[in-house]
């Protein structure tokens, strides 16, 4: 399986070779099917949870809203840790991850869809929409083998995923120490270059996604592996939406 390789740190091969043999026998085994399924499950959790927040936000109790979005953001960070280092937990903390990603995407949507209500009406709306056209796109694209995850377009997705999470590392130490990267939040054209490149990886991300559920379906993994699987796909349909929603932001913010 030399080429099961994903820019998604929590799809990799090791991680579906050391769940192989072990529990695939007692659980029954993998399939893509299955892993869909789970996935919707936990999509429906996010989009609960959100719209909570949403609720909390129209309903001015933005400081429950606030605490939930904080909860959320540092809660899915550790529970993603988990995850990604206890993969058969999965089907027990994915759906906790579902929820509290949920809770903190709901509350940044509805901050920015009351902060454009002027001046881009629609906004959430029209990243939501992108998102999901995005990643059926992306499904189509590596399902009919219109673009192949070649190893080499695996090192390039790869490394510019990696680049781009130092990029964010170090923007995030240099705000601790109080220097704005500027060009990262303001509506300048290059920030939006930037912006949209992060879209493209994020998105192409999706293929390797797609590959790595495939192939773990094929290798006969474990059957809590599609847990596993669907969380992996969250992930990186979250970065995506959460990318879309910045890049609209700032074209919104234009004159």
């Amino acid at each position: 399986m030399a080429l099961f390789k994903s820019g998604n740190p929590t799809l990799t091969e090791k991680m579906f070779n050391k769940t192989l043999h072990s529990e695939a026998a007692a659980q029954g085994v993998m399939s893509v099917r299955g892993t869909i399924n789970k996935f919707g499950f936990l999509m429906l959790m996010v989009i609960g949870s959100a719209s909570y927040t949403w609720y909390l936000f129209e309903q001015l109790n933005q400081g429950l809203m606030t605490t939930l979005m904080i909860v959320g953001a540092i809660g899915g960070l550790i529970t993603g840790l988990v995850i990604a280092f206890k993969p058969n937990w999965a089907q027990y903390a994915a759906p906790a991850y579902g929820i509290l990603q949920g809770f903190f995407i709901g509350g940044i949507s509805a901050i920015l869809n009351d902060a454009f209500a002027d001046k881009y009406p629609g906004l959430v709306m029209q990243a939501v929409g992108l998102t999901f056209g995005v990643a059926i796109s992306m499904f189509l694209l590596y399902n009919f083998r219109i673009i192949k995850p070649t190893q080499r377009f695996k090192s390039i997705i790869i490394s510019a995923t990696i680049g781009i999470a130092v990029f964010y590392l170090i923007t995030m130490l240099l705000r601790l120490f109080g220097v704005t990267v500027s060009f990262m939040y303001d509506s300048s054209w290059l920030s939006i270059g930037i912006s949209l490149f992060i879209v493209i990886i994020a998105a192409l991300n999706l293929i390797m996604d797609f590959e790595q559920i495939e192939q773990g379906a094929e290798m006969g993994a474990p059957k809590f592996m599609e847990w596993y699987g669907a969380f992996g796909l969250l992930v990186t349909i979250v970065w995506l939406y959460i990318e879309i929603l910045k890049l609209l932001s700032k074209l919104g913010s234009r004159d």
